[in-house]
């Protein structure tokens, strides 16, 4: 690795994986940390970051694991105090976490409907209120939100919150871009498409008939003829995040093998 995030410390929300191998939070925080980073793995689940940070550590890279409630502003707050406490900056803000809770509108009641907005555009709010006082007061930042090809795309599945919640994250990125621009703060997000990593065997599996027809279909929808891996994404992540991105705020970056600009049906 180059160093591109030597003496930076990253706070990663969503830094464990929902099961055994590579998730996006997950290859982010391993990748922040081989670039330098001092990383802080937050998850829901204490074990998950745990195991993230476990895996930094013996790389020989500095990294702490914390639990929080992305949910919760308290939770979230009292992880952002405890990182800063431990680093004596805030440098990056890395959000990962996110659900795509299946319906349609006539398919999803009303809770349904906040919890899937409440998750995954109030976990941006939440984090990016807990940094900012720090980042405003350091006079730099950088902001790093994972949204979704859905966003911008219908996917083939019936994700009605999801999809408005993600345009939500997308423009909510440009609205914390522009507005703090003249502060030294950056934020951008990322558009991944059709990612193998463990979440997908979890939510979407479901919706075929065995985990090898959704692979193969999902690797069919793509014009590269294949799925990304969760690297792909920590890759354009580390980018966005270092200085070699310096003159870049605001950008919502499709990483999606060129789905996003195809005019071709799925499948």
């Amino acid at each position: 690795m180059t160093g591109r995030l030597a003496g930076k410390a990253a706070l990663v929300f969503g830094a464990g994986s929902s099961g055994p191998g590579w998730g996006n939070g997950k290859a982010a925080a391993v990748a922040y940390a081989r670039e330098g980073a001092r990383v802080a793995c937050i998850d829901l689940r204490a074990e998950a970051a745990e195991e993230t940070a476990g895996i930094i550590a013996a790389e020989g890279n500095a990294a702490i694991a914390l639990a929080a409630d992305v949910t919760s502003l308290a939770s979230v707050e009292a992880a952002v105090a405890r990182a800063l406490a431990e680093f004596g900056a805030l440098d990056l803000l890395h959000n990962n976490v996110g659900a795509a809770i299946a319906g349609g509108p006539l398919d999803l009641d009303e809770a349904r409907f906040q919890a899937a907005m409440d998750l995954n555009l109030g976990s941006v709010h939440r984090t990016v209120r807990a940094v900012l006082p720090t980042m405003l007061a350091q006079g730099r930042g950088a902001i790093v939100n994972v949204s979704s090809l859905a966003a911008i795309r219908w996917t083939g599945y019936p994700y009605f919150a999801y999809y408005a919640a993600k345009a939500a994250v997308n423009q909510a990125t440009v609205a914390v871009a522009l507005q703090y621009a003249a502060q030294g703060i950056r934020a951008n997000c990322i558009m991944p498409g059709l990612i193998d990593t463990p979440l997908i065997h979890n939510q979407i599996a479901g919706h075929y008939a065995s985990k090898d027809e959704m692979i193969a279909a999902r690797n069919r929808m793509v014009p590269m003829g294949r799925m990304g891996t969760a690297w792909d994404v920590a890759a354009a992540a580390v980018f966005l995040a270092s200085d070699e991105a310096r003159f870049i705020t605001g950008v919502c970056l499709p990483v999606d093998g060129g789905q996003s600009a195809s005019a071709a049906a799925p499948g």
